[in-house]
Formats: C-alpha cells, structure tokens, sequence
C-alpha cells in the first residue's frame, strides 16, 4: 500500500492558482482557451484510421464529450468510468476514504485520476481491437496493421490523457468543470446545427437538415408529416428548456445570522435539483459505455449485449436501455406496444440510476449535512434561535438534504428520460444538461461577481 500511496501521490497533476479567489476574468479567459483547444481537438483525425464504425453513435459522441474519429474520441468516457467504479467502492464499503480531512481527499482524488489513466488506455484499446477505430481494411494479416493499431491507440491514449488534464485545468482555473463544459459545448453545437442548417438533408435532399428551414420548405410544399415532426422536434425542445429552467430555479432557502454582525442576515440555497447534473451524466454515460461495448461485441461476431439493426437497437440488454422516439413514431403511425415497455424500462433505468448516483454522490462530494453543516459553522453563521453547535445544525439539515438528494434525483432522471422519448432537436438528455451546466455557469459567474464587487461578501464566502 505504501508504493500504491507513493504512485498517487506522484501523478502529474495541473498547478493550481496560488491566490484564493481568482479573478472572473482570469476565470473567464482560461475558460475560453479549453474550450477554444477542445473545439480544435475534435477536428484533429486520428492518423491511420481506415474504418470508423462508431461515427454513427453521434448522440452517444456529444454525451461522452467526444468526437469520434479525432483524437478526443474517447472524451471523457474514462473520467466519468472511473468516477463511477469509485464511488460504488467507496459506496460499498469495499474501499473507505475519509472525506472529512483534507489527506482523505487527497487520496481519493488521487485514485480517482489513477483509474481515469487506466480507463483511458483500457478503452483506447478496447476501441482498436475490437474494430470501432480500425485502421484500413486493406491492411489486414501484414505486419504494418498491428503498427497501425498501435499508433491510434496512442493517439487515444494522447488525447484522453489531454481531456484529463484540460478539465483539472477548468476546475482550478475556469469557471464549472472541464466535463460539463465539454458537454455543454457539443450539445449546444449540435441543436445549433439541426435547428438552422440550410444545407440539403442526406436521407431527402429536396428539404433542409435543420429542422427550422425544414418546417418552413415542408409547409410550403403541402408535406404535413414532415412538417408535424419539425414542427413537433421545435416544440419539444422548447418545452424541455422551460421544464429544466423552472426546476433549476426551484429551491429551499435556510434562513441564517452571522453571529459576529448583529442584524445581518442571509438565506442559505438548497437546491431542488440538489446534485445539479452530475446523477444524469453518470447514467447517461454508463448507458452510452454499454451501447459502444454492444456495437463493438457485435462487430466481434460475439453480441452478447444485443444486436442492431442500422443505429437502432433491435434485441439484447441495449434495446431495454435505449429510449424510443415515442412523438415521432405516434406521428408516423408506428407505434407498438412494446415500444411502451421499452420506454416504460427506460424511464425505471433512469430515475432508479440518477437516485442511486445522487446518493454517493452527496455521501463523496461533501454535500450531506454533516459537511455542509460544518461549513456553515466555520463561515460564522448560524441558524437563528437554534445553539450554535455542529449536530444540531446537523439534524435540520438532515431534515431536507436528503428529501431533496432523493426526489430531486428522481426528478432529474424523471425529466431527462421523458424528454429523450420526445424526439427533441440533441435528444432530451443533452438538452437537459446543457441548461443545466449553462444555469449552474450562470449562478457561478454571479456569485463571482458579486464576490469582485463586495470585499465584506469575499471574506464571508472565504
């Protein structure tokens, strides 16, 4: 254990600031360049690769942040891999970090970038091997295929390595986290190309790909089906943006006193969504993990997860877990029963996962009561008419984290799982993360500003 410790403690790792609190617009502008370097990653082709069977997982791509075939291809599959296998061992019990201390942390964060390294290059090569990122066909039984396999394996490897550090660099010196801003980024990217691109759709060249221009060519052409999915697609982004915004601004507020300023008060946020994103990223990225493994123990002549039938999912554990265009099949006229048992697992699969994920994730982030209730503490506040002391605060905090880690989990995977059934322009799950991710920027960036604005408010948030 000790060289374990050894190896840990001695992974490269991004510096962070020495001052505190780092200005907004040293936070804004490190934040740009990531996103300005990750945009231009995602434009980089892999060298050598002959045959890319995942290009057509384009939703699963902009849910792992990736860009399948660039050297980001693995985006942050390996990070959110590694966050889930240790929190189900710290969950467990299997393995316990004190998370209370700051040498508890340490570590966990340690073997947390230990197991991103190893799921970087675990799935680089499961990518390679088993045909998902292949080199040229042609090259197959000579030596220069084996060379070949191996160089994009380490470009993979490169380029997972490179998100590692970009979202540590984010989360020191940017504003939110590298993940969510990668996501962020290639959902907002995607819902802006197929709601207004003008250029001709490649399975009908007479109407536009975005579904804007679309709308307007099928109306003016009498084609009403059409019309009725653009039109249908619209809406239901829309109507997801306004659900995911409504719930996000929904909160409790815990009235508290400074105990040092005698008439100054202020209310302390819980959120409904208590966890924000993070529960439907996890599940959502440990379903797209077992729809790649599907697609690419299918090409192996081995489909034990299920088999496909063009990108849709026909039988096996993936056509459970994938979600059903319910609004466009019912348009179409081909809605079936077991379509409504497979949206009916599909929602179980993602409330049940987004509860179980927004339980360890308050119990490893430091968001039960006991951390938050110490962190009030030490900020000089204190509940009025309650003892300034620890368990006591403890208890009332108790009385409404965990509701709210609970039903709010539910909530979220409630949402997300409906809006994927309804067709929306990136799917239900990008859009809800995206307003979320951009909501929670949003908080973060006002909070700054009125941090930059107010020293009396820095040295209390401090």
């Amino acid at each position: 254990m000790g060289l374990f410790d050894t190896i840990i403690s001695n992974l490269p790792e991004v510096r962070g600031p020495l001052q505190k609190k780092l200005p907004f617009k040293e936070k804004l502008k490190w934040t740009l360049i990531i996103l300005v370097i990750f945009f231009v990653m995602g434009h980089i082709p892999l060298y050598g690769l002959g045959e890319n069977a995942l290009q057509q997982f384009e939703f699963l791509s902009i849910i792992l942040g990736a860009s399948f075939g660039s050297i980001i291809s693995l985006g942050i599959g390996p990070l959110v891999t590694a966050s889930i296998v240790l929190q189900l061992l710290n969950g467990t019990g299997i393995l316990k970090f004190d998370l209370t201390n700051t040498e508890g942390r340490k570590k966990f964060q340690g073997l947390q970038k230990f197991l991103g390294m190893f799921f970087v290059v675990f799935e680089a090569c499961i990518y390679v091997f088993m045909g998902g990122l292949a080199p040229s066909p042609a090259l197959a039984g000579t030596p220069l295929f084996l060379q070949m396999e191996l160089l994009l394996i380490f470009q993979l490897t490169l380029g997972g390595i490179l998100i590692m550090f970009m979202d540590e660099v984010v989360s020191k010196w940017g504003l939110g986290s590298g993940i969510s801003l990668f996501i962020a980024a290639g959902v907002a990217q995607e819902i802006f190309i197929r709601a207004f691109n003008f250029l001709p759709s490649p399975t009908n060249p007479e109407i536009a790909a975005g579904a804007i221009p679309a709308l307007f060519q099928s109306l003016a052409s009498g084609d009403v089906t059409t019309a009725a999915l653009m039109f249908a697609a619209v809406v239901s982004t829309l109507i997801v943006f306004a659900i995911c915004v409504y719930g996000q601004a929904m909160k409790v507020e815990i009235p508290l006193s400074f105990g040092r300023v005698r008439g100054y008060s202020m209310r302390w946020p819980l959120n409904f969504f208590y966890t924000s994103n993070i529960p439907v990223i996890l599940v959502a990225a440990f379903i797209a993990n077992i729809q790649l493994f599907a697609r690419l123990l299918e090409k192996w002549g081995h489909p034990l997860l299920g088999t496909f039938s063009g990108n849709s999912p026909i039988s096996g554990v993936v056509y459970w877990i994938s979600s059903p265009d319910i609004v466009q099949n019912v348009i179409r006229g081909s809605f079936t029963l077991s379509q409504l048992g497979q949206a009916f697992f599909y929602i179980s699969l993602m409330v049940g996962g987004a509860i179980l994920f927004s339980i360890f994730w308050v119990q490893t982030s430091g968001m039960d009561a006991r951390s938050q209730a110490k962190q009030i503490l030490n900020s000089g506040l204190q509940i009025p008419g309650f003892r300034r002391d620890e368990r006591v605060l403890e208890r009332i905090l108790e009385r409404y984290i965990w509701p709210l880690t609970i039903v709010g989990g539910a909530a979220i995977g409630l949402l997300a799982s409906i809006a994927d059934l309804t067709g929306a322009l990136s799917r239900g799950t990008g859009i809800l993360l995206a307003v979320m991710i951009v909501y929670k920027l949003y908080e973060e960036i006002a909070k700054q500003h009125m941090m930059d604005m107010n020293p009396t408010m820095r040295k209390f948030m401090e």
